[in-house]
């Protein structure tokens, strides 16, 4: 490993003196057996069992260790990981929740004799990175080793014609790290190369790692004509406004001539949403609404509360588009409180999956709910081209080593960090990468936005 890190390193070093590694020396690099790799293991998928979800704790089923390094199929790509991050869905791995992902790595090994390598009694999750293609497999021409990347989680297979108008219908269509093997995080990743995209040059290794995941899904399910189809003018209700995917929302809205209502649940969340530029702001805590009467019944009288409030903030008008991602704790909120002929879109469902409505808002007024996930590959190539333009920023707030995945995972799953919550991977320390510092200073603000809270 340390043979590929000076390899890396030579790219920014080179000012030193010393020769920067060619595509060629980077394909001459001798590849390890193995790689330390964040896993679950198949025979403590138990482990949680009883266990409330709320207590269920990460640190103890993360585990940090050596793996050996995946066979290198066609189509595919070895990439040196310096950075990746923590998103839900690896949440959801390290509690075995809603089921454990070692379901979907066998069902993938039943695919073909290719996809056997992906069933293992081990799990390496992740589903960001930003690093540096090692090799490629046969077939893969727009990419080479020494190529700085960052990946987007799409994987499919692409056999059915179902994939092809948009490529997340085919019937393949897996999410990497998460329902595949050989995650980011960790210090080698094995993705199809068509997840790969060029690494924005104005960001660090740990920056560009962060928005893929969430920025991809932001972008899907709210600017894209899959999701809500958002335009100029539109009122877009966005909960967890300053989370991992809220914050991407609320720059989408702000980029797009939107106008955003922030929910939050703190000062300091509404502080972090002011920053970015939105000025309708509804902090539901300090506002204190309570949108279940108890376990079993909601409250309709605060969703006529929460559109009043609503209302006073957009000058009278009712929400276009509701950016929904809690699921049941708010989505009986969410479908009343849109306009008529709104759209409620829908991409997660962190607080609970059986979501509950009065249907009688929905279809009296023409209401739309669409469901979205993650994006396809053209979708997750204009996300990312709007990183690397400086038109829309990570929200990287902290940066854990890979040791502490474990934490960084419980601090999301216990919703304690603001943003994305980074990991390093290869990288020894946060600030490399950058390779061009001059985009960078014209937008280091923004990028640091999340730092400063």
């Amino acid at each position: 490993m340390k043979e590929i890190l000076d390899a890396i390193q030579s790219q920014t070093d080179s000012k030193s003196g010393s020769a920067a590694a060619t595509a060629a020396d980077f394909a001459a690099l001798p590849l390890p057996e193995s790689y330390r790799a964040v896993t679950v293991h198949k025979d403590e998928a138990e482990m949680f069992a009883g266990v409330a979800s709320r207590d269920k704790d990460p640190r103890k089923s993360l585990h940090v260790e050596d793996v050996p390094v995946p066979e290198l199929g066609p189509g595919e790509a070895l990439v040196a990981v310096m950075a990746s991050s923590v998103n839900y869905n690896s949440v959801w791995t390290s509690i075995f929740e809603p089921v454990s992902t070692f379901g979907f790595l066998e069902r993938y090994g039943k695919l073909s004799d290719l996809s056997k390598r992906h069933d293992l009694p081990y799990h390496v999750i992740g589903s960001d990175l930003a690093g540096v293609v090692l090799r490629t497999g046969p077939g893969v021409n727009a990419w080479n080793p020494g190529d700085e990347v960052v990946a987007h989680c799409l994987s499919v297979e692409l056999e059915s014609s179902d994939g092809h108008n948009d490529t997340m219908l085919d019937p393949e269509q897996r999410i990497w790290g998460f329902e595949t093997n050989f995650g980011g995080l960790a210090e080698i990743a094995l993705v199809k190369s068509n997840q790969l995209m060029p690494k924005p040059k104005h960001l660090s290794w740990e920056e560009a790692a962060a928005p893929g995941l969430v920025n991809s899904t932001a972008y899907r399910q709210l600017v894209s004509r899959n999701g809500a189809g958002m335009k100029q003018g539109d009122n877009v209700l966005i909960w967890g406004a300053s989370g991992g995917l809220g914050s991407y929302a609320t720059q989408f809205a702000l980029a797009g001539g939107a106008n955003p209502i922030c929910v939050v649940s703190s000062d300091q969340k509404a502080d972090i949403c002011r920053s970015m530029g939105a000025s309708a702001i509804i902090d539901r805590n300090a506002e204190d609404f309570r949108f279940w009467k108890d376990e079993h019944h909601q409250d309709p009288r605060e969703w006529k509360r929460f559109g009043k409030r609503i209302r006073e903030l957009t000058g009278g008008e009712d929400v276009d588009i509701v950016f929904e991602h809690p699921g049941r704790e708010t989505f009986g909120a969410s479908v009343y409180v849109t306009r008529k002929g709104g759209t409620i879109v829908t991409c997660a469902s962190t607080s609970g999956y059986n979501h509950e409505y009065d249907n009688r808002y929905l279809w009296m007024s023409l209401k739309r709910i669409i469901g979205s996930h993650f994006a396809n590959y053209r979708e997750a190539w204009e996300a990312n081209r709007l990183i690397a333009k400086g038109k829309i920023h990570p929200t990287l707030s902290k940066v854990y080593s890979l040791e502490d995945t474990g934490q960084a995972a419980y601090d999301v799953h216990r919703n304690l960090h603001q943003g994305k919550v980074g990991v390093l991977a290869l990288a020894p320390r946060e600030g490399m990468g950058v390779r061009d510092p001059e985009l960078r200073e014209q937008h280091i603000d923004a990028i640091n936005r999340f730092r400063d809270v």
